[in-house]
């Protein structure tokens, strides 16, 4: 009996799914009305963005719904569609599909890039440490130095304590994250801990509460807590250019915070906002940013975040194989 009442719930539910998408209007006309809706409803920075790039969103509608047409293919309409989004200038949004995925990177394509892997690794040498996602060696004039890729590759208390512990009669420490696209918030906050001996304030983060451009919650306080393990007490230089983004950005504006750190660099990408994912009548998924963060002075990080000294790679330095943003933290640390 039970095995017959689960065929026919079986049977039911299959019949009204087919009917459900045999009404469903899944045109590209649709499809692009509807990812300009979720996009008008939900995203975060219509009105920040409209303040500081003079983003019309109805002008955008009407812009690409006008080059939509009953016959286009998917990869056609997926152009148009991901043209549209990229009027918004944000590296969190992105609109899936099977062959494809679009992407907004003018926000470091188009500066330049202050980092070179092969400095990297003149510095790094042949015998640095690894642990986990940190790499990390005591240089010859005694500064560690530390490298964190992506803040994707995990890292937990355990490794940060020994990392810092091995690094303990260095004169300072230089903290190079840049290329670092980001990953994980956790392992932002983990990390940051341990520059801090009192809880922190370092920003603000709202979220979405209604349709309207401006319905958002009550700005709720962000704060670092001091680790429990090693933390470090000497100066650092945190290395940041425009490829340090989302919970790299983030990254930054809490070490920002910190009494003991100077940002040296570039001014990092941004994405500060945190991505929630929807889904469009023709089974695409779209990404954009739903939570806006903000630094502890109540100002986006959408567009990034400055250094408390800019500083560039000089094409003669590099030339010679010298990296001018580590002499210059070097230097400071001196």
């Amino acid at each position: 009996m039970k095995k017959i009442l689960f065929a026919l719930i079986t049977i039911l539910s299959s019949v009204s799914c087919q009917q459900g998408m045999d009404e469903y209007d899944s045109s590209p006309r649709n499809n692009i009305e509807t990812l300009w809706n979720i996009i008008d409803q939900k995203y975060c920075f219509l009105t920040y963005k409209a303040e500081t790039i003079g983003l019309d969103w109805n002008r955008v509608r009407a812009k690409y719904t006008a080059q939509v047409s009953p016959d286009m293919n998917s990869a056609q309409l997926f152009e148009v569609m991901s043209n549209m989004l990229a009027e918004l200038q944000d590296g969190h949004v992105n609109l899936y599909y099977s062959a494809d995925m679009s992407r907004y990177w003018s926000w470091h394509e188009d500066y330049p890039r202050n980092f070179s892997e092969d400095l990297q690794d003149r510095y790094l040498g042949t015998d640095y440490k690894i642990a986990s996602g940190l790499k990390y060696r005591i240089l010859d004039d005694n500064i560690g130095y530390v490298v964190y890729e992506s803040f994707s590759s995990a890292i937990g208390d355990g490794n940060i304590d020994e990392v810092l512990y091995y690094l303990r009669s260095c004169n300072g420490l230089i903290l190079d994250i840049r290329g670092n696209g980001g990953g994980m918030l956790t392992y932002a906050e983990k990390l940051t801990s341990h520059f801090t001996n009192q809880r922190t304030l370092v920003g603000y983060t709202m979220h979405k509460t209604g349709p309207g451009h401006n319905d958002f919650s009550t700005p709720k306080a962000e704060y670092v807590n001091p680790s429990k393990g090693v933390r470090w007490q000497k100066p650092v230089v945190l290395l940041t250019n425009r490829e340090c983004y989302s919970s790299a950005n983030v990254f930054v504006r809490n070490m920002k915070c910190m009494d003991n750190v100077t940002v040296l660099g570039d001014r990092t990408g941004g994405g500060g906002g945190l991505p929630f994912t929807s889904e469009l009548p023709c089974g695409w998924a779209v990404r954009f940013s739903a939570c806006p963060t903000m630094d502890a002075q109540m100002q986006h990080t959408e567009f990034g975040i400055e250094p408390h000294i800019h500083c560039a790679l000089d094409s003669t330095d590099q030339a010679k194989g010298v990296d001018t943003i580590i002499e210059k933290a070097r230097a400071l640390l001196k």
